[in-house]
This record gives structure tokens, C-alpha cells and sequence, in this order.
């Protein structure tokens, strides 16, 4: 038996668009995200925690990383999108509500997560009494407050995908969410006690080919409704959809923060 789907989930799983943006996450920002996981000394017999493994593309490459002797959970809200391996349990997860183990990991992590939580400093408490001293947590997120169109094929498809942009913006926001939440990120692992703080960022140019814009075109199917209580027609995101794939447009993407800090205390691996 499935097991239930979460009530107001902004970005829910086990549909067609759930996979595609998975995929698109993937592509986008794993370069990122991974490398990381890696300069963070993520090696066998590691423990680890991801929060929000929507896919499960970090969870199973944290799986081969920490073999032998180590294990990884990958938990969400919705794991229909989720499958166990070697190393690698999954299990339904809600942060904002469900208790965690203290002290009983040496990695957690969590991609675009947090930002959709209204009570997201609470919860990286939590997550940083889930670490065991001197363990790791990497948080990853944007800042959508700077993604602007640089290259359209005229003025009234540029004042579109602004727009749709602002409209989405809203539309997170009305859901308890904060899509600037990266930039704030160093600060808030910081008051949540963690030292050592590292900030990565990385901002690439969107065009027809990235996967990046790939994930803004399906926002356009998967948050469809939402957009509409934001203003936006059918037709508007038929439009944007097509400007999207229109191969001389360009467009910044959002700011993408990877940070990392480490729970004090000796202990660690």
C-alpha cells in the first residue's frame, strides 16, 4: 500500500512532474552539491541523514561513498519517489513535526528544503542536535531575489518571464516558504551553534539546454495552480514555456549556497 500523500505540500511526489523535476535537480545542482559532500570527508563507515531526499540522487551517492560499515536514511514527506538499496534506508519523514535521534550522525543534509518550511529555524536546531560532536551539516539553497532575463526576443517576453518569476515568488510565499532563504543561510547555521561555518555559491546562465531553466519550465506545470491564484494564465505559462525553449534566450539563474558547519565537540569520525 502507497503510503499517504502530505497535505499542502508544495512540490508533492510520485507524479510525472515530481520525476521530472527530480531529474532536473539532479542535473542542475548535484555538480555542486556532491563535490561538497565530498570535501567534507564523507567516507566509509560515515552515518548519515538527508532530510527532503525528494529523488534520491544524493542519498545514493552518499550509500557507495560511506560502504563499508556505514549507512545513510533518506527520508520525505512523500517517499513514493524514493527506492532503498545497499546501505541506504528510506523512510516518510515530516522535519517540522517528527522527532529525531540526537547525537546520531555524522552527516546531515538538506537540498531546497528548509526554505519551504515556515518553521525552518526550529528545525535546524534539530538537525544540529542530530549530529554527533564535531559531525557535519550541510545546508544547500538559492536566492531567487536575483535571476533576471539577459537575452529576449523582445521587451513584452521579458516583462513575462519577470512576471511568472514574481508570481512564483508569491506563490511560495503564500505557502509559508522564502525563496531568498539562501543568502541567510551562514548566518542561521551560525546561531544554531555550529562553528567552522564554509559557504560555497554558484550562479550559472540559463538557456535552452540547462537543466536549471529545465526545472523552471516544469515549476510552470507542477505549480500550476498556484500560479494562477498568483495571476498567471494558461496562455502566460504556455508562453514562457516557449520562450524558454527559444534557443537565444539567456537568463541569470538564482544565486545556489551550499554551507557547511560542523556541530562542535570532538567525536567525529
Amino acid at each position: 500500500m502507497a503510503p499517504p500523500v502530505p497535505a499542502r505540500a508544495v512540490f508533492g511526489n510520485g507524479t510525472a512532474h515530481s520525476r521530472d523535476q527530480h531529474r532536473c535537480l539532479a542535473a542542475a545542482y548535484d555538480p555542486v552539491t556532491l563535490p561538497r559532500l565530498a570535501a567534507a570527508g564523507v567516507a566509509p563507515g560515515w552515518h548519515c541523514l538527508e532530510i527532503g531526499a525528494g529523488g534520491g540522487s544524493i542519498a545514493r551517492w552518499l550509500a557507495d561513498r560511506v560502504a563499508p560499515g556505514g549507512s545513510v536514511l533518506a527520508t520525505d514527506r512523500d517517499i513514493r519517489d524514493l527506492v532503498p538499496g545497499p546501505n541506504l534506508e528510506v523512510a516518510a519523514l515530516d522535519v517540522a513535526r517528527d522527532p529525531l535521534p540526537e547525537e546520531a550522525y555524522d552527516l546531515v543534509v538538506a537540498r531546497l528544503v528548509l526554505q519551504h518550511v515556515p518553521s525552518r529555524d526550529a528545525v535546524l536546531h534539530r538537525l544540529v542536535r542530530a549530529l554527533r560532536p564535531g559531525g557535519v551539516l550541510q545546508i544547500d539553497e538559492i536566492d531567487a531575489s536575483y535571476e533576471p532575463p539577459l537575452l529576449t526576443p523582445d521587451a513584452a517576453t521579458e516583462e513575462l518571464y519577470v512576471r511568472f518569476l514574481r508570481a512564483k515568488a508569491a506563490a511560495l510565499r503564500a505557502a509559508g516558504g522564502d525563496p531568498h532563504w539562501g543568502r541567510r543561510v551562514p548566518s542561521a547555521l551560525r546561531a544554531a551553534g555550529l562553528t567552522a561555518i564554509d559557504v560555497h555559491l554558484n550562479i550559472d546562465v540559463r538557456h535552452a539546454e540547462d537543466p536549471g531553466l529545465g526545472l523552471q519550465s516544469n515549476h510552470t506545470r507542477n505549480l500550476r495552480g498556484r500560479l494562477v491564484e498568483q495571476g498567471m494564465t494558461d496562455e502566460d505559462l504556455d508562453r514562457v514555456r516557449q520562450l524558454m525553449r527559444d534557443p537565444s534566450f539567456r537568463a541569470a539563474s538564482s544565486v545556489f549556497y551550499s554551507v557547511q558547519g560542523r556541530r562542535p565537540g570532538k567525536g567525529h569520525r
